[in-house]
Order: structure tokens, then sequence, then C-alpha cells
């Protein structure tokens, strides 16, 4: 009887494990590849559903390309110049950390602090991230309102 209970709990920490490492899996198999930002926000902490301030990227800022891949490294990809004129502008490389219980993202580029998101949507065509630094109160309530990024495939 002590070696099924033995055998049983083994069991399922081995599964439970398996679980785990299979959702980071799953999930960083989700986020890797090219995301383009489709849409940055400001929504007011107040009751984080009004939306402040939206802003669709327009010129050559639509190539702009942030890049995730499976072994936790990540570059974005910003370009500049003056009507159909786009010009590579830079790159910054670093990598990145992913935490599925809690959805937390943190950005390292090289010669650079950490930036924190928490992970609001992923899937295979959108990334939704709460941006965890610098956010200000913009609408003067006295409340932190938040900054969300939205990306695309």
């Amino acid at each position: 009887m002590k070696k099924q209970l033995l055998l049983f709990a083994f069991s399922a920490l081995v599964l439970t494990s398996c679980e785990d490492d299979n959702i980071q899996a799953y999930e960083l198999d989700m986020m890797k590849g090219e995301w383009k930002t489709s849409k940055t926000e400001i929504i007011s902490g107040k009751d984080n559903k009004t939306v402040i301030t939206s802003e669709t990227p327009s010129g050559c800022s639509v190539k702009n390309i942030t890049t995730f891949r499976t072994d936790y490294f990540t570059s974005f990809t910003s370009y500049f110049g003056v009507g159909a004129d786009c010009q590579q502008n830079a790159v910054s490389e670093g990598t990145y950390t992913y935490n599925t219980e809690t959805k937390d993202l943190t950005i390292t580029y090289k010669n650079s602090a950490e930036l924190k998101y928490r992970v609001v949507i992923l899937n295979s065509t959108e990334l939704r991230l709460q941006q965890l630094f610098g956010n200000i109160d913009v609408n003067g309530d006295s409340v932190v309102d938040i900054n969300y990024i939205t990306y695309k495939r």
C-alpha cells in the first residue's frame, strides 16, 4: 500500500511539472515570430475600461517589428523616413523572461533597463501587453493610468 501511495504521489508530481512545461512551451510557441504594433492606448486607471487616448501607427512606424524567439531572444526593429522612403532606423536586441502563471513579461534590451509588461491577450494573431513601468496620470483624476500595446501578425 505504501509503495502504491508513493508511486501515485510521484506520478502526480511528474504530471504537474510536465503540465507547466507544456503550457510554457505552448505560450512561447504562440509568442514566437514577428509582431507589428497595431495600436497603443492609455486606459483610465480608475476603471481600467475608459480609453483616454488611442493611436495607430502611421508612416514608416507601421513597419516597426518586435520579434520573439523560443530561446528567450527578442529584438525591436524601427523604421524612419518620409512618405514611402522608409529606412531601417535601429535594431535593439536582448532577452526576455515570461511567467505563464502571472503572465509577466520582462524584456531587457542590451544597454537598457528592464521593461516589465503583463500579457493580457496572447493568441496566434494578437498580443496585447499592459505596460507596468512609466505609467502616469494622464487625465488628471489622481489615479495612474495604464498604457497598453496591441500587436498583430
